[in-house]
């Protein structure tokens, strides 16, 4: 009896039991407050699909509809009918994969040359490279449409694949993950071992930084998907991406809220697929860092 009521009363002198109790008491308040975020961050979404299914004259009433209606399959077929939102749709997931893919292959492949190989200006190098992410991306516009122009690429997907296959953004994030995941004597423990430094790449440092490759990806897809300005500036209204599509169903004589918000919808789908495709991989890279900070 006296063993165990002394350590009760240290417990209590020290305050660990009574702080797991307050902690206790605040876990209730801790998951309503994360589920009113949640909620918060949900219902534009939620509110894009009301709309999407409902008829547009509704959306004017002074009693907006909360509740999701019956008109969300009629709205599909306006949007593909008053706009080439299939091939915008197509282009797309074209344009944003590929970018997507190139930059988490040639930013990593940067990024671990600037992390673990020794060369001559490999720091006045990457200052350039970090340094090009300070100049906005508007003051590149014209040179580089009037690159597109000469090499005849003017209303074709390469003008926005090919400018954006790798990134600065890129190449520094793939270079803080291979110096916090990729030890130095690993690498050269693989080179003394014999192996090219393709391999050393590829077996080695990939498989290392896939969970912050995988974060990249899906920036870069995101980044892709949702461009307005270039592709609007460098394709034809024929050729059109999602954007500048939902564009065209906004520029009707009167605003569709219904045809417009259903395109928004049909848009956003690919983005959540991608997200939920890698987010094993994104939740473990951003575990990964935060139990690092």
């Amino acid at each position: 009896m006296t063993t165990t009521a002394i350590p009760q009363t240290h417990r209590r002198r020290t305050g660990a039991p009574s702080t797991g109790l307050r902690t206790g008491r605040l876990r209730p308040f801790v998951y309503l407050l994360l589920t009113a975020i949640i909620a918060a961050s949900a219902f534009p979404l939620y509110w894009t699909f009301v709309v999407a299914s409902s008829d547009n004259s509704a959306i004017g009433e002074a009693t907006p509809p909360l509740v999701p209606g019956g008109n969300l399959f009629d709205n599909i077929s306006r949007v593909f009918d008053s706009s080439e939102f299939g091939l915008a749709l197509t282009n797309s997931a074209i344009v944003a994969t590929t970018v997507a893919v190139g930059n988490v292959l040639f930013a990593s492949m940067a990024g671990f040359a600037f992390a673990r190989l020794k060369f001559r200006g490999r720091n006045a190098l990457l200052v350039t490279v970090i340094g090009t992410m300070m100049v906005p991306t508007q003051l590149g516009i014209i040179p580089l449409y009037l690159l597109t122009t000469d090499l005849g690429w003017t209303g074709h997907l390469q003008a926005l694949i090919v400018p954006a296959l790798v990134s600065a953004f890129g190449v520094f994030w793939m270079r803080q993950a291979v110096e916090e995941a990729v030890p130095k004597e690993l690498v050269e423990a693989a080179f003394v071992d014999g192996c090219s430094l393709v391999r050393v790449y590829w077996h080695v440092a990939l498989p290392a930084i896939r969970p912050a490759a995988a974060v990249l990806g899906l920036f870069m897809f995101m980044g892709a998907w949702n461009d307005f300005f270039w592709p609007l500036v460098v394709l034809n209204p024929e050729n059109p991406t999602v954007q500048v599509a939902l564009s065209v169903l906004a520029s009707g004589y009167y605003t569709d809220y219904a045809l417009m918000l259903t395109g928004a919808l049909l848009g956003v789908l690919p983005v959540l697929g991608v997200f939920l495709l890698l987010a094993r991989q994104i939740v473990g890279g951003i575990m990964a860092g935060a139990v690092k900070g």
